[in-house]
């Protein structure tokens, strides 16, 4: 009777050796022991997982192959993104390098700013994205309004389906919001060590915070609880921070000494004011809410198969190694063990995107409470 050995691509048959009423078999060069009544139906069953794999490694080459020549065809895409400007112009540098026949055309703002625009392209039938690229709740609320079209990365089997939803969108990196300090002025045994340590009258005036993030809002809420949530933030209120806009400005603005404290900034836009050298550093305040930047396809797309092959490129391994140099926190199965060492330490809460449902609800309960 004859066993089973395989290569790297394909199944091979071999003669096994039997011992004890064992058939041993080699599976990639390691040795394998199998009783001999199951033998055949192993046999069977792996060469059937060698043949699909073989058959999805033929479809995956197959698409490929004809996404990159839609693309060429295409030439180009119109990327909408809310990420970090000089990162986005490093992503696309490497996909333009690797795809040199497909320029990206970038439209860079606010999340907020994001969301409207699109909403209000997408309802006038002249949304002018092939891809977009910004935080979940508005990802959520894309894919709710129609605006993404159906699209299934070839990467997608290595993401978690807590860190997308499925077809439409799937997490490029994620973010715990955290509090930054200025190293100089604020000296280790004062720094704040939990949320409630942010209500000490020593720093009433003195802390700042970005005044329009309704899904920091949300993800407070969701770790605390609707009503425990909503008593911290009024009493939070109370401490009268200052307002600003722009996760970088409020870094520089920490850095230099114009507040002590920012109290909802994603650890990344702290990590690359520290590594300018800044004094600068951050801390989470317990569970951190964690929020997902998303990528999809638009569903009035003019370049769909250059938009494709970008959306391709961004969950690959490749692009995923990129966001990880931003100091970003990646969901892709392979390198969840590869992440910063201090983000590592934090136990993070992912915001649920069906939170966005209620964005409106959280929007204006921000601003009336903060007065944003």
């Amino acid at each position: 009777m004859s066993g089973l050995s395989a290569s790297s691509n394909k199944a091979v048959l071999s003669r096994p050796s039997r011992f004890h009423g064992l058939i041993v078999i080699r599976i990639a060069g390691n040795r394998v022991r199998i009783p001999n009544q199951i033998r055949i139906e192993f046999a069977v069953a792996v060469l059937a997982l060698l043949l699909f794999a073989g058959t999805l490694r033929t479809l995956f080459a197959a698409s490929n192959e004809a996404l990159v020549e839609g693309a060429k065809r295409e030439g180009e895409i119109v990327f909408y993104a809310s990420m970090n400007l000089s990162e986005a112009n490093i992503l696309i540098a490497e996909f333009e390098k690797r795809y040199p026949f497909v320029k990206v055309k970038l439209n860079r703002t606010g999340s907020e700013k994001l969301l409207s625009k699109v909403l209000t392209e997408a309802r006038a039938k002249k949304l002018f994205a092939d891809v977009i690229q910004t935080v979940e709740f508005s990802m959520h609320i894309f894919n709710r309004s129609g605006v993404l079209a159906r699209y299934t990365a070839q990467a997608d089997a290595l993401y978690p389906k807590n860190f997308k939803e499925a077809g439409y969108w799937t997490t490029v990196y994620y973010n715990p919001y955290v509090l930054a300090y200025n190293t100089r002025l604020v000296p280790p045994r004062l720094v704040p060590k939990s949320y409630d340590d942010l209500l000490d009258p020593k720093w009433k005036g003195k802390m700042m915070m970005e005044g329009t993030k309704a899904d920091w809002f949300a993800g407070v809420l969701q770790i605390m609880g609707r009503e425990r949530g909503l008593q911290y933030m009024h009493n939070l209120a109370k401490q009268q921070p200052v307002l600003r806009e722009g996760h970088e400005l409020l870094a520089q603005l920490v850095a230099a000494g114009e507040g002590l404290l920012d109290i909802n900034i994603p650890a990344s836009s702290a990590d690359r004011m520290k590594e300018k050298g800044a004094p600068i550093d951050w801390t989470a305040l317990g569970a951190a809410p964690a929020v997902m930047v998303g990528i999809g396809l638009s569903s009035q797309a003019a370049h769909p198969n250059a938009a494709k092959l970008f959306i391709d490129f961004a969950l690959s391994r490749d692009g995923q190694k990129i966001q990880q140099g931003f100091g970003r926190l990646v969901a892709r199965a392979d390198l969840v063990t590869e992440q910063p060492a201090a983000l590592k330490e934090i136990k993070m809460v992912p915001l649920n995107p069906a939170l966005a449902e209620k964005l409106g609800e959280y929007t204006q309960q921000l601003r009336t409470i903060f007065g944003s």
